[in-house]
C-alpha cells in the first residue's frame, strides 16, 4: 500500500529563508526543510498496481515551465489551528497543473479531491497552539515574498502512513517542457 501526493519542491534557497523564521510558537511542531512542498493532489493510500497506473499516467502531462512566488504567511484551521503555512501567490498555471493531476486521477477512478486548491508550503503542524504566538508570528513574516521560482517539473511524493506524513521520498519526476 502506498500513500502518493503529486507536488512541487522549493529550491534550497527558498526553503532555508521559510527555515529560518520558524520559531516562536509554543505548541508548533516544525517542518525540516527538505520536507517543504507545494502540494497539488494529494491521492492518498492505494495499491502498487494503481500506482504504477498513476505514475505512467503523469508522464503523459504536458505542461510549459511557469514561475510561482510564495508571499505571506497564515494558518490552516480558523479558530482552531492546526497549521503554519506559507502562501503561493495566485498563478493560472499552476492552477492548471493542479487541475491537469485532478481531471488525471479522477480518470483513473480516484475520488475527486474534497478540499479547496490553496496552493501553500505547510511550515509547522500545531497543537494547542499559544493564539498569542500565533498572531505574532504570523505578523512579524507577513511582509514574506521568495524570489521568482521557475517550476520546471513536479514530482510523485510517497510518504508515510502516519499522520504528519514526512520524510517524503521523490517516486518519480516530470520535466516541464518548453515549446
Amino acid at each position: 500500500m502506498l500513500r502518493l501526493f503529486t507536488g512541487v519542491e522549493l529550491p534550497a534557497d527558498v526553503a532555508l529563508d521559510l527555515k529560518i523564521m520558524q520559531g516562536g510558537v509554543l505548541g508548533a511542531r516544525w517542518i525540516d526543510a527538505a520536507s517543504f512542498h507545494i502540494t497539488l493532489r494529494f491521492i492518498g493510500d492505494i495499491d502498487d498496481g494503481l500506482g504504477r497506473e498513476v505514475a505512467f499516467a503523469l508522464d503523459r502531462l504536458e505542461m510549459k515551465p511557469f514561475a510561482v512566488t510564495i508571499k505571506g504567511i497564515d494558518v490552516f484551521g480558523g479558530n482552531k489551528p492546526h497549521a503554519i503555512i506559507a502562501l503561493v501567490e495566485e498563478s493560472a498555471e499552476l492552477r492548471r497543473l493542479q487541475l491537469a493531476q485532478e481531471r488525471l486521477c479522477q480518470s483513473l477512478g480516484l475520488e475527486p479531491e474534497p478540499r479547496k486548491f490553496i496552493p501553500h508550503v505547510t511550515l509547522a503542524r500545531l497543537r494547542d497552539a499559544d493564539p498569542k504566538d500565533l498572531r505574532n508570528f504570523i505578523e512579524s513574516h507577513a511582509l514574506y515574498r521568495s524570489r521568482s521560482i521557475v517550476v520546471e517539473r513536479f514530482v510523485l511524493f510517497s510518504s508515510r502512513p502516519l499522520r504528519g506524513g514526512g520524510p517524503y521520498a521523490v517516486e518519480e519526476s516530470y520535466a516541464m517542457v518548453a515549446a
